[in-house]
């Protein structure tokens, strides 16, 4: 038991139960409990479910909190987490960069660990690399993203994540293509730097992602699919290792996987 890693898993919904069955199922780790304002049940699914997340963290004694929440929630969850010298691990999309500014300079002058990510499905960290590389090639670019009903924002921080790493990567707006006349509004999505993003919200979706390029003669479609929640585990459980060894906030999972970020 010395030796495990004591995850704390931060939410007890669909999410939060399939990191705690991913953490369970690994030699190295030992998940300690859920933090959840919001259940009614004491125990779920075996594990104890703590209401106050100051309480909860002095009684679990994690070396890790991993928090799929939402963007109301982490911030509060960030701040007793830090002053505890918790590591954290965020998947909550939505945050203000302002917070996320916020936990960086924490992280660094405690010297303490952590990442936030929009997406931690390495085929996802891979599609949003390449497309950073197409960016450099191409004027026009859209990107179509499709999620579960449930969702509570749009677009989502994957497909916003996607379009400013290929801002950046390109280092101007991409060219749009303007509509004389609509004929339902918002027929042509959202606009970040000339890129038209789409968000498809839809019963029986989990999560998906294209990147459509366009130039003379030619497309280029980079896909992403993740068909269960089960496909963000690998990363999450990487990125629970690996914060253990950090000592200053990283931002998207391609930090800790040694691609290029430039």
């Amino acid at each position: 038991m010395s030796n495990e890693l004591r995850v704390a898993i931060s939410g007890s919904g669909k999410m939060g139960r399939q990191v705690a069955a991913a953490v369970m199922a690994e030699a190295d780790m030992f998940p300690t409990g859920y933090l959840d304002t919001l259940q009614s049940a004491d125990v779920v699914e075996g594990l104890t479910v703590y209401r106050d997340a100051a309480a909860g963290l002095d009684a679990m004694e994690p070396d890790v909190v991993v928090d799929f929440t939402n963007a109301v929630w982490t911030p509060a969850l960030a701040e007793v987490a830090m002053a505890r010298g918790v590591r954290l691990v965020i998947g909550t999309t939505g945050l203000s960069s302002a917070f996320v500014e916020r936990l960086a300079t924490d992280c660094a002058e405690r010297k303490v660990g952590g990442l936030v990510a929009s997406n931690f499905a390495l085929s996802a960290v891979l599609m949003m690399e390449f497309a950073k590389q197409a960016a450099r090639l191409f004027d026009h670019a859209e990107i179509i993203e499709l999620h579960h009903n449930q969702k509570v924002d749009a677009p989502s921080g994957t497909a916003k994540t996607t379009a400013e790493m290929m801002l950046l990567a390109r280092g101007r707006d991409f060219e749009h293509a303007d509509t004389e006349r609509f004929t339902v509004d918002g027929a042509r999505g959202g606009d970040l730097g000339g890129i038209a993003i789409h968000s498809v919200r839809l019963p029986g979706l989990v999560a998906h992602q294209e990147v459509i390029f366009g130039s003379l003669g030619q497309t280029l479609t980079i896909r992403q699919d993740s068909t269960g929640r089960d496909s963000f585990m690998p990363g999450v459980l990487l990125a629970v290792r690996k914060v253990m060894h950090l000592d200053r906030l990283v931002v998207g999972l391609d930090g800790i996987l040694g691609l290029d970020r430039e």
